[in-house]
């Protein structure tokens, strides 16, 4: 029998594998996860890890979840792919109407791709082909967020702030004007203000709502972003909001945009879409953004697709999902996970190395003041993702801010847990 020990899996996997957002020259060979279990992930040794990141933002309601599971394979076995130009199927019909009955009124078709950054891709052309349909054909700059990302296919770089993410590719990346940090309410709107001077050159502002999360999980106010709003659309720009990370229970409501009095035309998601069992991206908007892409000439179709539009099995597990976050228990974990949160806040709030502590949902956020100045390259990051690993707790600190970000069955004690462990390696910090 061969060996499938964590040392033999990751030489493995070194020899023939490139991860993604790894720097292989430094960091430390790939674990090997074998299999999940509510909150866990146990690597091919046995050794067991809260996943406190979701696994990158995406399980909701936990791994080897068997209800998600025995729904796939259900779909599994009666269609696992069709094209879904022509043709259509119950599973992509009824999710789209259960999505949209969560959703504002105004969103009233949805469009299915494949992840975050593709979603994100047809939110842009959507906006941008919506002006050049009617002729509009001087309305092609983006307004984002600096700090923003969206993604790493070539749109969705461009809708990012410069930094190390995009710096290879800047010269080849579209217009897009960046706003101040949102956290700086009145300079942030005094900037929008201002760019509504030549209002009839942008056709779009994008924005992360309420929370910027690989910008370093940067949180604030829902009336900032509903006076961005009022602005864009006084002036007749599209609003798209990225609800990749924040949708289906994040920030304490189905979507960010609940907490906004103004309301944008796209969305998108993905990530916990599916509870993290398939991938997915949507992108809902309109009948009237929709409206404007009907006509006689086929010029003006929306010519975007992937193989896998509105996967069967995917959309079977987006279903299952919406179950599991239409159930009152996911709910009362939500809040009892805010409420663990905020008590360990309120302990911790005048400490001199824990700064800037932030919640929003199930989100909790913070800076570790050591060293150099806050960022994304901050060296902090990689001795404090060690430490955690060490402690079989999986967290993926963006420079130093620190973050937890796990799936809301995540129970008191191992949130006590990861809050101790917190302490203890902030301790060994200041020695």
């Amino acid at each position: 029998m061969p060996n499938h020990s964590n040392a033999n899996l990751s030489q493995r996997d070194a020899a023939v594998v490139w991860h993604p957002f790894t720097q292989h020259q430094i960091e430390p060979i790939s674990i090997p996860i074998t299999h999940g279990k509510g909150v866990y992930l146990f690597d091919a040794d046995g050794k067991q890890y809260i996943d406190a990141i979701s696994s990158w933002w995406v399980n909701i309601h936990g791994h080897g979840h068997p209800y998600l599971a025995q729904k796939i394979y259900e779909q599994a076995l009666k269609i696992e792919q069709v094209i879904f130009a022509g043709f259509t199927h119950e599973p992509a019909i009824q999710l789209s109407e259960r999505l949209l009955g969560h959703l504002p009124a105004n969103f009233q078709k949805v469009f299915f791709s494949d992840n975050g950054s593709t979603a994100v891709e047809v939110g842009i052309k959507m906006a941008l082909q919506f002006f050049h349909n009617q002729g509009q054909t001087q309305k092609r700059k983006i307004i984002a967020f600096e700090d923003a990302y969206h993604g790493d296919t070539f749109g969705a770089m461009s809708l990012g702030a410069p930094s190390a993410f995009n710096a290879p590719f800047l010269d080849m990346l579209f217009e897009v004007e960046f706003l101040p940090s949102p956290c700086d309410a009145d300079a942030c709107i005094a900037a929008m203000r201002e760019k509504m001077n030549h209002a009839d050159e942008y056709a779009a502002f994008i924005f992360e709502p309420l929370i910027q999360g690989a910008g370093g999980m940067k949180m604030y106010a829902p009336e900032t972003l509903d006076s961005l709003i009022a602005l864009a659309h006084e002036n007749q720009l599209m609003c798209i909001a990225d609800e990749i990370m924040t949708g289906f229970g994040r920030t304490g409501k189905w979507f960010a945009m609940d907490y906004l009095t103004h309301k944008p035309d796209i969305a998108c998601f993905s990530k916990g879409l599916t509870g993290g069992m398939m991938a997915m991206g949507i992108t809902t908007c309109s009948n009237a953004l929709f409206d404007a892409f009907l006509s006689d000439d086929r010029k003006k179709t929306l010519f975007h697709s992937h193989s896998f539009t509105a996967n069967p099995m995917a959309c079977a597990a987006a279903l299952a999902s919406m179950d599991l976050m239409e159930k009152q228990e996911t709910w009362d974990n939500i809040t009892r996970v805010e409420a663990s949160h905020q008590a360990w806040k309120n302990e911790n709030q005048d400490h001199g190395i824990i700064k800037q502590i932030r919640i929003q949902g199930t989100i909790l956020a913070f800076e570790l003041a050591v060293g150099e100045s806050n960022g994304y390259m901050h060296s902090i990051r990689d001795r404090a993702y060690q430490y955690f690993i060490k402690k079989g707790i999986l967290m993926r600190p963006l420079g130093n801010t620190l973050y937890i970000l796990a799936p809301y069955c995540i129970s008191n004690e191992e949130l006590a847990l990861i809050y101790s462990e917190i302490e203890n390696f902030v301790a060994e910090l200041v020695g």
